[in-house]
């Protein structure tokens, strides 16, 4: 998968790389090492970084916690802001498709206004949005 510019991670695929996760952390690997190889920018926002330290948080496991900042910076990924431009993407998004939820929106927002044209994730319903190329860990070739 490597007819993009600019890709964004959404937070599953960095979770299911770092934790391993049973039946995706290899095809996790695969596709990092894919995208570390294609050389392209690489944009994440700071709600992925809200949603992967809850689990650290609450489990008192602070490796995690250095291991996702020790991630995002080794592969050079620019965690942005929900600005008030994202915030009314967002709300856009969330008038056309009412079943999406806040959090996903935000990102697929971030995602539109950084000038991505890729946006990994593995949430399916994700990939009936139109904006961008939405394509999941499985789904990565």
């Amino acid at each position: 998968m490597t007819e993009y510019k600019k890709i964004f991670l959404d937070t599953a695929p960095i979770i299911y790389f770092l934790d391993q996760t049973p039946g995706f952390g290899d095809t996790a690997l695969r596709v990092f090492e894919s995208i570390v190889k294609n050389n392209k920018p690489i944009i994440t926002s700071v709600i992925t970084v809200e949603e992967y330290l809850v689990y650290p948080y609450q489990n008192n496991i602070p490796e995690k916690e250095t291991a996702f900042f020790d991630f995002t910076g080794d592969l050079g990924i620019n965690i942005l802001p929900i600005t008030l431009d994202i915030a009314k993407k967002a709300a856009m998004i969330r008038a056309r498709y009412k079943h999406f939820k806040a959090m996903d929106s935000l990102q697929l927002a971030t995602a539109i206004e950084s000038g991505c044209d890729l946006f990994l994730t593995n949430d399916n319903q994700l990939k009936q949005y139109s904006e961008i190329n939405c394509v999941t860990v499985e789904d990565w070739q």
